[in-house]
């Protein structure tokens, strides 16, 4: 498997790079960060699905963070591996899934979050769906790591407003998500090319 182009630094890797990367120690893989956000999720999940705002904010934040951890310790330690480019994307739409679908459908427009999470897994099944002789894995690109971004900040927002009891922060999140829809398409684009 070609693993050519999924070693590209992204700008935010340089600002990890000398910050929290430093912190994690080198027996910790990324695929163990990875491993670790998917065990979370779960609990994270059923914490929220409580409505523990107070626990379940900074475990949510702590795996979204994960995310961009994982990519970027496996980008600048060179410790990429085909399990990683499968599982991290696989990790991320559990967390923004099972959030989305536990307490974003309670406050955000239903179609928004279906679309949403639609738009999220048009990618991976345009992929899937093609044959693929020379077992390439589909790389994540700028416009997906935006929609990311944009989930989790959405989620978080969603999150802080119910929390604080702001329907302000509420309404940013929903509109965040929108925003996200415009480049989960161009990801997706870009992805089946």
């Amino acid at each position: 498997m070609s693993q050519r182009g999924f070693a590209k630094l992204y700008p935010h890797d340089y600002v990890m790079k000398y910050t929290f990367v430093r912190l994690v120690p080198w027996f910790v893989r990324p695929n163990h960060i990875t491993l670790f956000r998917m065990v979370l999720t779960p609990f994270v999940v059923w914490i929220l699905f409580l409505g523990d705002y107070r626990l379940g904010i900074p475990l949510f934040v702590l795996a979204a963070f994960t995310d961009i951890l994982d990519g970027s310790v496996a980008r600048i330690r060179k410790q990429i591996t085909s399990w990683g480019i499968f599982f991290d994307p696989v990790a991320d739409k559990l967390l923004v899934g099972g959030v989305a679908l536990t307490v974003a459908l309670k406050y955000f427009h239903p179609i928004l979050v279906f679309v949403a999470l639609s738009l999220d897994l048009l990618p991976a099944m345009v992929f899937l769906s093609r044959k693929n002789p020379n077992n390439q894995m589909m790389s994540a690109n700028v416009w997906g790591k935006t929609k990311m971004f944009l989930q989790f900040l959405s989620l978080t927002s969603l999150l802080l407003g119910i929390f604080y009891g702001m329907e302000t922060w509420i309404v940013a999140g929903e509109f965040t998500l929108g925003v996200s829809l415009a480049f989960a398409l161009i990801a997706a684009i870009t992805y089946s090319l």
